[in-house]
């Protein structure tokens, strides 16, 4: 017997698919149900039902939800340990490419972006690589666009990059004003922010390394599976996948496809 929440819950996401072709359907029920109860409170409506007319009537009342149901969690060179791997194992093997293809999917406000551009910028690589920044919240991307960031996060950022190994003052990347923090526009040159989602979309891209962090903790079994396929078929020969920290693909059916370069910052290598 399922409950009256949980039938509601299904209706909803049903709801969503049906009327805006976003797909939630296979990401995981506890934290969406969260979200979907936070969301509902914070918009006033007394049940997930009532939740679920609005939306269907009011495609504003949908873009409010999606940005609960897209919680962005995310920072600047988050876990350096990560960012110090990749630019001691991935980078030189990126350097022998004469251009390069690089995908940050899931890239929620862009942070993970700007942190790949200033890496690939002190590593000499920026001018010959192309990045796609991709996800399915539109205000998101907008505001990965516009490269704008709570100055009051910059000294967390800061001490990130040093960790990271960076090799110059964080502060050359931004200007402050008004309490925020406005990044280079230089960095964001050969970016494309696009809409693109894992759980209903095609490859666009051969790509050399994809990055693609504490997206799949959100996913059941089955859209996982989906997203490394996309990855797979994404990556050129040799190409390099990089997960988040509680992120495996060791059960997964594309495993015998990859092979680690450094298992404990889930840096992977297509065989």
């Amino acid at each position: 017997m399922h409950s009256d929440t949980e039938i509601e819950l299904r209706m909803l996401i049903e709801a969503i698919y049906m009327k805006y072709s976003y797909d939630f359907r296979d990401y995981t029920g506890a934290s969406q149900k969260r979200r979907v109860l936070h969301a509902m409170h914070e918009m006033g409506c007394d049940s997930i039902s009532a939740l679920q007319a609005r939306i269907i009537h009011e495609p504003a009342a949908f873009s409010q939800l999606l940005q609960y149901l897209t919680i962005p969690v995310t920072s600047m060179f988050r876990d350096p340990s990560y960012f110090a791997a990749l630019r001691e194992q991935v980078v030189p093997v990126l350097r022998t490419y004469p251009s390069l293809k690089i995908w940050v999917a899931g890239c929620s406000t862009g942070e993970e972006v700007y942190s790949l551009a200033i890496l690939l910028k002190e590593e000499g690589l920026l001018e010959r690589s192309m990045l796609y920044a991709t996800d399915i919240n539109p205000q998101s991307l907008e505001k990965a666009r516009q490269g704008v960031f709570p100055l009051e996060a910059m000294r967390e950022y800061t001490q990130n990059y040093q960790q990271a190994g960076g090799l110059r003052s964080f502060s050359d990347y931004y200007t402050a004003a008004y309490n925020a923090a406005l990044f280079d526009k230089s960095l964001c040159e050969n970016v494309t922010f696009a809409d693109h989602s894992l759980a209903t979309d095609a490859v666009f891209a051969e790509t050399h390394l994809i990055s693609c962090r504490n997206v799949m903790i959100y996913f059941k079994k089955k859209l996982q599976e989906r997203a490394f396929g996309l990855f797979h078929e994404s990556l050129c020969h040799r190409g390099f996948l990089g997960l988040g920290s509680k992120e495996s693909i060791d059960f997964s059916a594309y495993a015998p496809h990859f092979e680690p370069v450094v298992k404990r910052e889930r840096l992977f290598r297509k065989r």
